[in-house]
């Protein structure tokens, strides 16, 4: 687990505060990945991995493929991209409805990138070990077979259960789907500031994420209903198996970049102390 905890991905929101927070309080070994808002659109996202790249940190944008209007703008956030020094990026359907332009799902996205010869060393791609709110688990199974060609590793989103994540896990190599895991796990969210950042988001967004995301924020709410020490307690044989091939923790930090060291700094403390 003291790997796994070592080699971690903060997940921030670009919020006009992020940067100083990132700056404050992150090593510089520890990768940042930025999020784009079907609201705001790519453009934070880019300026804030641009400007993050620049003080040195290993960055990875979200380029959400229903953000991008057409193949002259995914050309374009390349260049853009490719200039400050970016070899990695995250490639998510997105949950923009309508579309801003021609892609409707990341597979179309991640050909396009090898058509314009692999411009990124790294790309990520998404897993849903709990059910996704709008499509069958069958299909992001297979969705993710298909897009195994053209990226490099997988990032799950949130998981509670660790028996859901387990299972994903084995399912996920039993289909012969060979890229390495970054398992998302929410950071030590404060109900009150984990409910604050939503309204950040925007108004339409934040009615959209709680809907998507209802059972999330149930388990926050309730009295001792979500530890992340616990859930990696649990979840240790599952994440440490030789045949599960987890890279990494992929921290969802809603922007506690303090509190979300702070708390693995402890537990690193308290592993090697075993």
């Amino acid at each position: 687990m003291r790997t796994l905890l070592k080699s971690v991905r903060y997940e921030v929101l670009p919020a006009k505060s992020t940067q100083d927070k990132v700056l404050a309080h992150v090593p510089r070994d520890v990768v940042v990945t930025v999020t784009a808002s079907p609201v705001k659109g790519l453009e934070p996202t880019l300026d804030l991995a641009t400007r993050l790249a620049a003080h040195g940190y290993r960055v990875v944008p979200h380029v959400p493929a229903r953000l991008l209007r057409d193949d002259a703008h995914l050309a374009d956030v390349v260049g853009r991209l490719r200039a400050a020094g970016i070899d990695d990026i995250f490639v998510p359907a997105g949950d923009a409805d309508p579309p801003a332009g021609t892609y409707q799902g990341a597979l179309p996205v991640l050909r396009r990138l090898s058509e314009l010869g692999s411009p990124f060393t790294h790309i990520g791609i998404t897993g849903y070990p709990e059910s996704h709110p709008l499509i069958d688990d069958d299909v992001i199974v297979q969705s993710m077979w298909d897009k195994r060609a053209h990226a490099t590793y997988i990032v799950s989103n949130l998981c509670f259960d660790p028996r859901v994540l387990g299972d994903w896990l084995v399912r996920v190599r039993r289909r012969d789907i060979v890229l390495p895991v970054h398992v998302g796990v929410a950071g030590p969210v404060e109900r009150a500031k984990l409910l604050s950042m939503a309204t950040k988001i925007g108004v339409g967004e934040s009615a959209r994420f709680l809907a998507g995301h209802a059972s999330w924020f149930l388990r926050f709410a309730a009295p001792g209903g979500y530890s992340p020490d616990r859930l990696l307690r649990r979840s240790a044989d599952a994440l440490t198996a030789p045949s599960a091939a987890v890279a990494g923790l992929h921290l969802f930090t809603f922007n506690q970049l303090a509190e979300t060291e702070r708390w693995r700094r402890g537990m690193l403390e308290r592993l090697d102390g075993c």
